[in-house]
């Protein structure tokens, strides 16, 4: 049995960064990283990569490159946590033990939570699309770029998902596509929520719905998809308040499939009701086992799962456990922020920036409601390399 003194699982945008900052500390303590990926992907571009602006390589790394200076990389899988005895078993049944533990595992998507969805997502000629793969990505421009009349349905789950932006902004890009080659007026446009509503912080939502109205979308509020037919391009949605279902033709659907906190987590004593692991809002620290932290998209942190609020979390997280091994109080405290890079069509995005509140957090000295070619180039140009060269690096803006 090994043990570490900071043992990091997952090896995703969280718990790279985490792990270079606390290498990067002049009183650096041991880190390991415990992931099995060979490849990491810088997800957020995957919109863009849908939308026929990237070839989906340029999201795409090798892991090794990204383990930060002096770390140890264990590349194998979690089976369990023991909390109550500092330890958890990998896959092969290895157990490893910890002086600090940080979960950052990232979420889980449930493609087979929606029959239909598994066998037919990405295959030519069923019209179902997704962004949310590296493998499926590329098919969400072919479907675009193939449909010239017909019925497009986008969809979001009432689950939470990462970048929750994501579903209106591929709409959006669609939209624009469509518009710039003619055939608009022949496309029937739905997207499709298993939510009341757009947005959930009102600056942001006024625009979009301005947005949706000129591309004539039709919205569809707390309507969950529950099942696809590939076979007569059908979808079946429920209505989150009455259960009436109703079945919807589709020449072509982009799903944002549902998401749940990672299996290992949900069973585990780390887990909070919902499944996500339980830590407090402001420390990142486990609520019930206080050598244990945890960020990102596994943790039940009450703010939207992007790489943004990681960016924001992760030093808090960091500092917090340099002051845990050291035997101090928690200095930092994390106060909700993240940022949505909506995109509204081909160069032009709204740059929302928000805290737990829902209350504008903006970094930049206009109104980022306001459509703009500045933050569409800083989401497509910009914020790519601060991800590879700053934030993964363990550096702080």
């Amino acid at each position: 049995m090994s043990h570490h003194q900071v043992l990091i699982v997952g090896g995703g945008s969280a718990g790279l960064t985490v792990g270079a900052i606390l290498r990067n500390h002049e009183d650096a303590p041991n880190v390991t990283i415990v992931d099995p990926s060979e490849k990491h992907y810088y997800q957020p571009i995957w919109t863009l990569v849908g939308a026929g602006v990237f070839p989906k390589e340029v999201s795409e790394r090798a892991e090794s490159e990204y383990i930060p200076n002096g770390a140890e990389w264990i590349k194998e899988a979690v089976a369990s946590f023991d909390p109550d005895n500092n330890s958890i078993t990998l896959a092969n049944g290895e157990k490893h033990t910890y002086d600090v533990l940080v979960v950052a595992a990232g979420i889980q998507i449930d493609w087979n939570k929606i029959p239909g969805l598994a066998e037919s997502v990405g295959k030519p000629g069923t019209g179902v699309c997704s962004n949310y793969s590296y493998e499926t990505v590329e098919s969400t421009f072919e479907n675009i770029k193939n449909l010239k009349e017909g019925t497009a349905l986008f969809t979001h789950p009432s689950t939470p998902i990462k970048c929750g932006g994501a579903p209106i902004k591929i709409t959006y890009l669609a939209s624009d596509y469509w518009r710039k080659h003619g055939v608009a007026s022949k496309i029937t446009k739905k997207f499709i929520k298993g939510g009341p509503g757009i947005f959930a912080v009102p600056k942001y939502a006024k625009t979009l719905t301005e947005v949706a109205d000129r591309y004539n979308i039709e919205r569809v509020w707390n309507t969950d998809l529950v099942e696809i037919r590939p076979d007569s391009k059908e979808a079946v949605f429920k209505h989150m308040e009455s259960g009436e279902e109703t079945v919807e033709k589709y020449n072509m659907i982009h799903v944002t499939p549902p998401m749940s906190a990672p299996d290992f987590i949900k069973s585990s004593p780390l887990a909070a009701d919902s499944g996500w692991v339980e830590v407090d809002k402001e420390t990142t620290q486990h609520t019930r086992y206080p050598n244990v932290f945890s960020l990102g998209d596994c943790s039940n942190l009450p703010t939207s799962k992007t790489g943004a609020a990681i960016r924001k979390q992760a030093p808090t997280t960091a500092k917090n456990i340099l002051a845990f091994l050291g035997g101090n109080e928690l200095p930092k405290h994390y106060d909700g922020y993240t940022s949505c890079p909506l995109v509204t069509g081909y160069g032009s995005l709204i740059m929302a920036e928000f805290d737990y509140n829902k209350v504008p957090a903006e970094t930049f000295p206009f109104d980022q409601s306001k459509e703009r070619y500045s933050m569409y180039a800083l989401k497509a140009y910009g914020l790519p390399r601060m991800y590879w060269h700053g934030m993964l690096r363990g550096r702080e803006f």
